[in-house]
């Protein structure tokens, strides 16, 4: 009886600690203005202008033509690049003309019709049109190109059912085969939704790390982490109730960013459980944090601090999936992905907003979360007992 209840007053004694310790950290966070302000800035201001101001989608390229036909053949071509994905940017007379709008970037493309265009086609010869494509951004330059071949052999399509006196329709007998395309989970094609949800991610990602990092190298620039040494306090309890302190901070965090700036800023649809997406959210923050902890046990102040949130943070973007499918990496970088815990929130978050999913379907990215948060924490915890210890 004597022994369960000592172990029961160590059991009390160790939560109370905890909340204590709990609540401590949460006053030293809100005390620091510059980084609340930073925090809720970043909550806010910085996702809405991710998902107002990003788009992934062509809209308005200027498209400049060099008309070497000037026929009626060659103007119903170069109409067919219209808004919403062309904006029409003049003519040019000369090829030189052309490459000196496209080096300036007047123009993201120029479409060259070559002379004598309309009497080719109406003999049946094979003739060609040159679309010439500002690549630098590739994703544009990519889209540009594409679009405009559509546009272009589709005209050529339609030119020769003319030709053969089939009409604009074609008017072939027999069967044909249409392709019916069916937009999943964002039918729209909003990328305010997929923008925002990404920068979301990601600010939780730089918090995660952030916070627990400086909430311990601002004991070690005040000295105050000696006097927690030689309290009663284990190492756990000195190290985990800063990330359960940050944890609810970055749950508040999302919160906003999802009732205040996305559902009813951007329709966002929020289509799965709430609560599954908040306690993976809590997962992903434990696991980011033990990195942040790490990244604690070696810098000494809190620009240090700063320099290796981003040292951490750029690899787990570029990793994750957000920005390059995990298909089109170098199969060793592939590998690399497997072990960042920013691909598996990704997939959750994605999976429990958009397309409603439950937990059914997302254990395998739960369980590996969690291998990889006891993993971190428990080596970050293991570094500060051997450098304070």
């Amino acid at each position: 009886m004597s022994h369960m209840t000592n172990g029961g007053l160590l059991s009390v004694a160790g939560l109370r600690r905890l909340r204590v310790m709990t609540q401590k950290e949460l006053l030293q966070l809100f005390r620091d203005a510059a980084l609340m302000v930073f925090f809720l800035y970043s909550f806010t201001g910085d996702i809405y202008m991710a998902a107002s101001g990003v788009s992934m989608q062509l809209k308005n390229a200027a498209i400049a033509t060099l008309d070497g036909d000037r026929s009626f053949a060659s103007r119903e071509l170069a109409s067919r690049f219209q808004p919403p994905y062309f904006q029409p940017a003049g003519s040019v007379a000369d090829a030189r003309q052309a490459i000196r709008r496209l080096d300036d970037g007047d123009v993201m493309a120029v479409l060259d019709i070559p002379p004598r265009f309309q009497e080719r086609l109406q003999r049946g010869e094979q003739v060609s049109v040159q679309l010439q494509v500002d690549t630098s951004n590739s994703v544009l330059g990519f889209l540009t190109s594409s679009y405009g071949a559509q546009i272009v052999g589709k005209y050529a399509l339609e030119a020769a059912a003319q030709r053969e006196g089939l009409g604009a329709a074609g008017g072939i007998a027999g069967p044909l085969v249409e392709a019916d395309t069916r937009v999943w989970y964002n039918p729209n094609q909003n990328d305010a939704w997929f923008m925002g949800i990404s920068e979301l991610l990601t600010v939780v990602t730089l918090f995660s790390i952030l916070l627990p990092a400086a909430a311990m190298v601002r004991e070690k620039e005040r000295g105050t982490i000696e006097q927690l040494m030689v309290t009663p306090l284990t190492s756990f309890q000195i190290l985990f109730p800063k990330v359960v302190a940050m944890t609810l901070v970055i749950l508040a965090g999302s919160a906003i960013a999802l009732f205040g700036v996305l559902g009813p800023l951007f329709q966002l649809p929020m289509r799965g459980s709430l609560v599954s997406f908040f306690l993976i959210t809590a997962l992903y923050v434990f696991t980011t944090a033990g990195l942040g902890l790490l990244a604690a046990t070696v810098a000494r102040n809190l620009a240090q601090v700063g320099m290796l949130t981003v040292v951490i943070l750029m690899p787990m973007l570029l990793l994750s999936g957000a920005w390059t499918p995990i298909e089109a990496m170098p199969p060793w970088m592939r590998g690399l992905a497997w072990i960042s815990p920013l691909h598996y929130f990704l997939d959750a978050a994605y999976g429990i907003l958009l397309k409603g999913v439950g937990m059914d379907l997302l254990w395998d990215s739960v369980l590996a979360m969690s291998v990889l948060g006891v993993v971190v924490f428990a080596a970050g915890m293991r570094r500060f007992s051997r450098q304070f210890g």
